[in-house]
């Protein structure tokens, strides 16, 4: 079909129809992007019987072509005039929808729902559900994949006799002979029970489930999970039990020859528990869990480890002592370091499902083994988790071991992990105290300042400022912000550089005492520093120096700074500071021999000169 614009006056709609015929591939994607401008400018009625067709007949494209336009068609509604126009939108989206491509036809398949939600009972039924019986029953395997996933949407809103259709194609495809399309036909069969009532899930849809569970493909039985967690919210927990067929696979998951099955369920595990009965829970999940904990193989017991505090939550502390908190520590020592850093993570939320005196006899030995693990990572999560302990039991208990632990990972070889611990630094803090952190941490934090990776630096001034906010101005006054400005007296000038960069970083965090007493004098004397590097350094942070002087109230920080003091223009004490100290260092910085230290100093001068002029 030779596509063309009504009048000479639609040029631009000509190059974009002539770029949908394009030898470039780019072009045709940009102008498949565009379509809806072709598509307004060609109107509802010729969109319908030029447009549309013309796309059809173009879907022997490039890959990334076809994906874009799957994508673009499923907005496309309004385009062809509405709802009530809707369906001619479906036979290109049927041929994309069988492509090889597993991305375009993806796409294809979103669209086609996304365009069914807005059909009628009776566009459905004469055009959906026509289409997806026709892919249901193509001979190759694409279209079949494809057709999986387009059930759900339209059995809502078909009449009975055509859900009955849909439920029987549906059985067909999970009875496929080609495993690819078994596995797609196990995925959408998770969504598709939840579209009907519990009686037909229960005669029809379990059958289903139980033929894919039994598959010879470990690829197709480890989809059932998310089956079985369906069916399981489907059907109400007091009539699970009646359900022998379904405890039976449920049980047979649990102890499936594939580990890659095991590792599903151990995965999925406390959302499965949610989905069924309490009494099920008991009988069959507890064993179960405790049998993942100790499965051979790492995968699964680093998944299920992921699971212990959701699932134990929903058991009673006695089951929970009595049956599960032996194969949980056998886990602290085990042999992967991932299960050990898994279990890291989630081990600190078992103390308040066990309360303090539990906590104390059974979790704080795991924990406290766990900080001298030779593995980081796990030690990194244990301390990462301190809170929900702290919150239970105390820190007290935890200092002594807790201390050792964070100094080695401060010091550790890899950067990473220093950097890691500087994050957690600001948590640890609030829950030990200004007394406890000043004695034992304090001279660690200062340290980071002078280390030889630049990303260790930078996260120790955001660490400084944190830690402001966490124990008040009062306290970086006394405590860092003099030790601060003493390594700009150092004369490597690595330590006057970082100076420049925790003025930066902590000025919001003061207040315009601290910025007038400690930090001004700092940077006034940097501004003859040997080093460009440094000057211009210091021009970037009177530029910050200066936003945050304009906003600072008389009294407090910014962050303490009221949204309705927001509008009352320039603190005059910080103006003042401004005009008499930063704005003379600037034009000084201006005849700087170096121009990068000029072109910042003119920087900082522009960009107050335009703050000045929009202040009330």
């Amino acid at each position: 079909m030779d596509l063309q614009p009504a009048s000479d006056e639609l040029y631009p709609i000509a190059v974009l129809i002539d770029e949908l015929k394009h030898d470039d591939v780019l072009l045709r994607l940009n102008a498949i992007k565009r379509l809806s401008t072709i598509a307004l400018a060609l109107g509802a009625e010729r969109t319908r019987d030029e447009l549309i067709p013309f796309l059809d007949e173009s879907v022997e494209d490039e890959d990334e072509v076809l994906t874009a336009l799957s994508e673009e068609l499923g907005n496309f509604v309004e385009y062809v005039g509405g709802p009530e126009h809707g369906h001619v939108l479906l036979s290109p989206l049927e041929n994309l929808a069988a492509i090889e491509e597993p991305l375009v036809r993806e796409k294809a398949v979103e669209s086609l729902n996304k365009i069914c939600d807005d059909l009628s009972q009776a566009q459905i039924e004469e055009y959906f559900i026509p289409l997806v019986i026709r892919l249901s029953k193509a001979d190759w395997f694409t279209s079949k994949i494809s057709a999986t996933g387009l059930y759900t949407v339209p059995y809502s809103k078909s009449s009975p006799r055509s859900q009955d259709s849909l439920r029987s194609q549906f059985s067909q495809l999970v009875h496929d002979d080609t495993p690819m399309v078994r596995r797609q036909a196990a995925t959408n069969l998770a969504k598709f029970v939840k579209a009907m009532p519990a009686e037909l899930v229960a005669s029809e849809m379990i059958p289903l489930f139980q033929h894919l569970a039994q598959d010879d493909q470990d690829s197709v039985r480890l989809l059932t999970v998310e089956v079985l967690i369906s069916i399981a919210e489907v059907v109400p927990k007091d009539q699970q039990q009646s359900h022998s067929v379904l405890l039976a696979i449920l049980r047979s998951l649990f102890g499936d020859k594939s580990w890659r099955v095991r590792y599903m369920v151990a995965d999925r595990f406390e959302k499965l528990a949610k989905a069924v009965g309490d009494d099920i829970v008991r009988r069959d999940l507890v064993p179960a869990f405790v049998k993942l904990l100790k499965d051979s193989e790492a995968e699964v017991r680093t998944a299920v480890a992921g699971q212990i505090p959701g699932f134990c939550g929903l058991l009673d502390r006695q089951t929970l002592l009595d049956e599960i908190m032996g194969a949980v520590e056998d886990l602290v020592s085990d042999g992967s370091q991932h299960v050990r850093a898994s279990l890291g993570t989630q081990i600190s939320g078992l103390a308040p499902i066990l309360g303090k005196d539990e906590t104390i006899a059974h979790l704080l030995p795991m924990f406290l083994q766990m900080l001298k693990d030779e593995f980081p990572d796990v030690r990194l999560h244990i301390i990462s988790k301190l809170e929900l302990v702290n919150d239970v039991i105390g820190i007290e208990l935890l200092s002594q071991s807790l201390l050792p632990a964070i100094v080695q990972l401060a010091e550790d070889k890899q950067w990473r992990v220093r950097l890691a611990i500087i994050e957690y630094i600001p948590l640890l803090a609030k829950q030990l105290g200004v007394e406890f952190f000043d004695e034992k941490l304090g001279n660690l934090c200062m340290s980071w300042l002078g280390d030889t990776v630049f990303s260790i630096r930078e996260a120790a001034t955001q660490n400084l400022k944190k830690l402001t906010e966490v124990f008040g101005v009062e306290w970086a006054r006394q405590t860092i912000i003099p030790k601060v400005m003493a390594m700009g007296n150092q004369t490597n000038y690595l330590y006057r550089m970082t100076t420049c960069a925790a003025i930066t970083t902590l000025a919001p965090a003061v207040n315009i005492a601290v910025i007038q007493e400690y930090i001004l004098p700092m940077i006034n004397q940097l501004i003859d520093d040997p080093i460009p590097n440094i000057r211009f350094n210091v021009a970037k942070s009177y530029g910050v120096l200066i936003n945050v002087l304009r906003q600072l109230p008389a009294e407090g920080t910014l962050a303490s700074l009221r949204p309705e003091d927001a509008n009352n223009g320039p603190c005059p004490a910080g103006l003042e500071l401004i005009q008499k100290q930063i704005t003379p260092s600037l034009e000084k910085l201006q005849g700087d021999e170096d121009v990068d230290v000029r072109f910042f100093a003119n920087q900082a001068l522009a960009n107050l000169g335009e703050l000045m002029q929009t202040s009330p």
